[in-house]
């Protein structure tokens, strides 16, 4: 099996949705979360955690969008990774996308 990072994109930070977001909300929110990883059962190596938005180190400017938390999973390819990630809770939430980057293993470590 592969690894994989998966990011969550978002056009409101983590953090704000939290704020802004009712007890009520905050558990349903959590209750689609929970019954998305049962299904995805054995692909998801690491639930992760929501993140706070980035500091950007280096020239240039990041406008990449905010990244409002992470997973890692496993799976044979990408593409069966994505069918795994249909119908996840994060695509529920107008503008938010989900990105799936390989996480190739580096022989010797």
């Amino acid at each position: 099996m592969t690894k994989f990072m998966v990011l969550y994109r978002s056009s409101t930070s983590a953090r704000d949705q939290m704020t802004n977001a009712t007890p009520e909300q905050m558990k349903a929110g959590m209750k689609g979360w929970m019954q998305w990883a049962g299904k995805a059962g054995e692909a998801v190596v690491d639930l992760g955690a929501p993140l706070a938005p980035a500091a950007h180190v280096g020239p240039g400017s990041s406008d990449a969008g905010e990244i409002s938390g992470y997973s890692i999973m496993q799976a044979d390819s990408a593409g069966t990774l994505g069918g795994v990630l249909d119908g996840h809770p994060h695509l529920r939430m107008p503008g938010n996308s989900i990105e799936i980057l390989e996480m190739p293993s580096m022989p010797g470590m």
